[in-house]
């Protein structure tokens, strides 16, 4: 029997250095071209692509979140044996990279109109090509398996082609038209966006009530936007309102204008709401422009493009819109037309993501998409269960999206972007044209640019190839599973099964995981106003890549949003430095994969313990990734290396290992070689870094990337054993009570004690005494043996007495004081949780989870001072 193991030599350094390590590991695995798809594989597909970030980007922590869900789970089908495609690329973002390149014009005391479209264009490939696409490089930080081989951009010529002619296809089966409608207008930008490029703010404006008319044909509306009344063409009344029954129809007096409209009669209109009449500027208000198509009143646009007041004949022409809204607002005041004013007046409006200017609900002549049809089939992929949702609660959420579609405005008023595929003929004529056509001489190409979500609605399958029958479109489209957020569901997942299915008859996807938002540790929005936002990257140099994947997939339960702190991340680094020792030490203590498990009957009962609790593990782990719960996946996998493997197997190992025979001595080196291995595995779609280091130093392998899942690799159950799982989990509580006791009795860590431990309990765990003993400091009874203390354990085998030698090992008059400073400590806060539960008028007014911490406040109390005068009993009298 050798008392200690020998100590060997590892490859692995003293501790654990990310900014060491992870550079050169990731180009290892790009350069053996471990990321790069096979399309002639005879594997399995497994593809996604990555939800294409701005080429103005950087990795922001929602980026951060879902590229790690991505990379695990492609990882994960990798090592299950897939032919894996994680195909990256980038949007050409059309709004971001203007506002971002006017702004440098403006630096420069010029802008895009006097460089004109082809010289700003030149400018906007300039800046693309010297400093977009930072964030591709951030996702190498991030330790993300994609194939750059295959990397995309949206204004690629593949992918413009793919553009034009899914337009073109569009256009001659009548799905895109043009025509005049109302949209979100950004006068800065002088285009159209997209209500994805909308963001509504609670801002504090005016209510202004203005009487329309005189005497008995005399009315009064309100709105926040007076200036907006020079565009009025009728009042709207409840049909059933009969305080102006004797006005509709006729006609009332618009002020400022010279001009006489109509009062209508609408169910819109809400009569409980402030007068019951409302002003209509159809060309000017959602709202008002449905009322005026029902009533077929003018539209009469009152603004420019550029926000000024326009058309009107009135002295306001040319005014900017805020001016001209003080200026109509006194000119109503000096004839005596204001009734009321409201101030301030808190209400939503419409803001520019990138300009931040309030936006203008505007008429214009737009192209558009007619989404009937193809908001139906994409519809009809999820009812039929073709497509499924993931979360399944979260397909409603779908549904009111997909089946409430409004036809979609896709065109632009900018230059940077795949322009619109239509020549305008001499006499009013127009073509469509697709790739390779050319347009009649002396025709004009269409100014405008394409919606950007128009070109990101093709990625799936215009990345493979498409419209071209490419090898990468037959093997890797459909993509298996789209991993993206619940908050762009609409604007990007339901346009890309939109076109997915006209384009290719197939829905994009197999899957649509739906996540949620990260949020910081309180669980609120995070925005640079609140002073919230975390930089991914900061946390990556501190704690480590591992550290902050660990920490998000963690909290990733499907659909919902997901709290993080640097305090979590800092845990999580805790987690790789645990995992980082435990390898080491069994590599030190000759832990090996070179020589198989010996057979069950071969192995302790700790062994099998350890072995059958992996198995299930394995199990749990690969059903959970394989249901896309990230955050089930990391729990089941942290408690497991840090409670069963870290914490208690290395323990009874390292008894096994410095107390045993040989023979015990290898078979415990294989089984801790075969569990760390294992573990490694599992981990590594989560934590890819530390885990390769490790795995490939244990194994001798050349990488986990394409290394077998453990569900593959011959773990199997066949070492469960419930009487070892029985014994264990005594082992395990009777040396938590010794360790509380000792703790108790303020004993220090290392200090042995002599200790007699006898009934049937104990006799269950006869083969387990050594282990017991060396975990907790006892040591065997020697004769004249007398206990001081003793206790009892209840353990599955029956209870166990322990009696313990404490003479001369406790400082009875020190630990006497510090007992008392203690209990003193413990009937304060009795003594203050009673006062604040006793108060009345406190437990009225408190939240009920305020009043419950102060019940487990004091009930926690309470139990402190009765093991404190417990223990104080049980000292020895000096």
């Amino acid at each position: 029997m050798t008392e200690n193991a020998p100590q060997q030599q590892t490859d692995l350094p003293a501790t654990w250095s990310p900014a060491d390590e992870e550079a050169a590991l990731y180009q290892r695995w790009v350069d053996a071209g471990y990321f790069t798809a096979d399309a002639s594989s005879a594997k399995p597909p497994f593809s996604v692509v990555i939800p294409p970030p701005n080429v103005t980007g950087s990795l922001h922590i929602g980026h951060a979140f879902e590229h790690t869900l991505i990379d695990a789970v492609t990882r994960y089908h990798r090592m299950r044996g897939a032919e894996a495609l994680y195909l990256p690329g980038m949007d050409h973002a059309s709004i971001a990279v203007h506002a971002l390149v006017e702004k440098q014009l403006r630096a420069e005391g010029t802008s895009r109109r006097d460089l004109g479209r082809e010289a700003f264009v030149d400018r906007v490939w300039q800046w693309k090509n010297e400093h977009g696409g930072r964030i591709l490089s951030q996702m190498k930080r991030l330790g993300e398996g994609v194939d750059w081989t295959r990397e995309r951009f949206t204004m690629d010529e593949g992918l413009s082609t793919a553009v034009t002619t899914i337009f073109k296809r569009l256009y001659d089966d009548g799905l895109i038209y043009r025509a005049e409608r109302l949209v979100n207008w950004s006068p800065e930008l002088r285009s159209v966006l997209s209500d994805a490029e909308v963001e509504h703010k609670e801002v504090e404006g005016e209510l202004v009530s203005m009487r329309y008319g005189d005497g008995d044909d005399s009315i009064v509306v309100a709105t926040t936007r007076v200036e907006t009344m020079l565009g009025d063409t009728a009042v709207a009344v409840h049909p059933g309102d009969e305080r102006y029954r004797h006005l509709v129809g006729r006609s009332v007096e618009l002020p400022l204008t010279g001009r006489s409209i109509v009062v209508v009669a609408d169910e819109h209109v809400d009569p409980e709401f402030g007068t019951g009449a409302v002003k209509v500027t159809p060309a000017h208000d959602p709202n008002d422009f449905e009322i005026g198509k029902r009533h077929g009143l003018p539209m009469l646009t009152m603004m420019d493009e550029q926000g000024r007041i326009t058309g009107t004949g009135t002295e306001f022409d040319g005014m900017d819109r805020f001016a001209a809204r003080a200026a109509v607002r006194e000119k109503l005041r000096e004839q005596g037309r204001i009734v009321a004013e409201k101030r301030p007046y808190l209400h939503s409006v419409g803001h520019s993501e990138r300009s931040k200017e309030p936006i203008e609900p505007r008429l214009s002549l737009q192209w558009f998409v007619k989404v009937g049809p193809l908001a139906k089939a994409a519809g009809d992929a999820v009812r039929s269960g073709e497509v499924a949702v993931h979360p399944p609660e979260m397909a409603k959420r779908y549904f009111d999206w997909v089946d409430n579609l409004h036809d979609w405005c896709i065109s632009r008023q900018l230059w940077w972007g795949h322009r619109i595929p239509v020549w305008h003929g001499p006499d009013g004529e127009m073509v469509c044209l697709g790739p390779g056509e050319q347009p009649p001489e002396g025709w004009t190409q269409d100014e405008d640019v394409l919606d950007t979500w128009f070109s990101s609605g093709l990625w799936p399958f215009s990345t493979l190839g498409w419209p071209d029958d490419t090898a990468d479109l037959r093997k890797f489209y459909p993509t298996s599973v789209l991993v993206t957020g619940y908050d762009i569901l609409f604007f990007w997942v339901v346009r890309m099964m939109m076109f997915g299915i006209y384009a290719t008859g197939r829905p994009p996807f197999a899957t649509i995981a739906l996540h949620g938002m990260v949020r910081d540790e309180n669980g609120k929005k995070m925005s640079k106003s609140a002073g919230n936002v975390v930089d991914p990257l900061e946390w990556m140099d501190r704690y480590g890549t591992d550290a902050l994947r660990f920490t998000l997939t963690r909290g990733a339960n499907p659909g919902t949003d997901v709290p993080i702190s640097e305090e979590w991340v800092n845990g999580s680094r805790s987690f790789c430095t645990k995992l980082w020792n435990a390898t080491k030490f069994a590599m030190m203590n000759g832990a090996t994969c070179a020589r198989p498990v010996p057979e069950p009957d071969a192995l302790t009962e700790a062994d099998r313990w350890i072995l059958g609790g992996l198995a299930t593990v394995v199990s749990e782990v690969d059903d959970q990734l394989a249901d896309f719960q990230f955050a089930k996946a990391t729990e089941t996998l942290y408690h497991f290396t840090w409670d069963e493997l870290c914490d208690w197997y290395l323990e009874l190992a390292k008894v096994q290992l410095y107390q045993g025979e040989p023979e015990r001595v290898e078979a415990t080196r294989a089984v801790l070689g075969h569990v760390l291995d294992t573990v490694l595995r599992l981990l590594h779609p989560l934590i890819p870094f530390v885990t390769e280091r490790l795995w490939t130093t244990l194994t001798g392998g050349d990488s986990l990337v394409v290394a077998e899942w453990p569900a593959l690799h011959g773990t199997d159950a066949r070492y469960a054993d419930p009487v070892a799982d029985k014994r264990i989990a005594d082992v395990r509580k009777l040396v938590t009570e010794v360790r509380r006791f000792r703790s108790d009795q303020g004993l220090k860590p290392g200090q042995k004690v002599s200790a007699r431990l006898t009934g049937p309990g104990w006799e269950d765990l006869a083969g387990h005494a050594a282990a017991v003993r060396s975990l907790v400091r006892l040591t065997e009874p020697e004769d004249g043996f007398t206990a001081s203390a003793a206790f009892e354990v209840a353990l599955g085998g029956g209870t166990a007495n322990v009696e313990l030698d404490l003479s001369g090992t406790i400082d009875t008059v020190a630990e006497r004081k510090r007992l008392a400073k203690d209990l003193a400590v413990a009937e304060k806060e009795l003594k203050q949780t009673e006062g604040k539960l006793g108060n009345q008028a406190f437990i009225d007014k408190a939240p009920a989870a305020v009043v419950d911490k102060i019940k487990v406040r004091r009930e926690t109390a309470v139990a402190d001072i009765e093991r404190i005068n417990s223990r104080l009993a049980a000292l020895p009298v000096s």
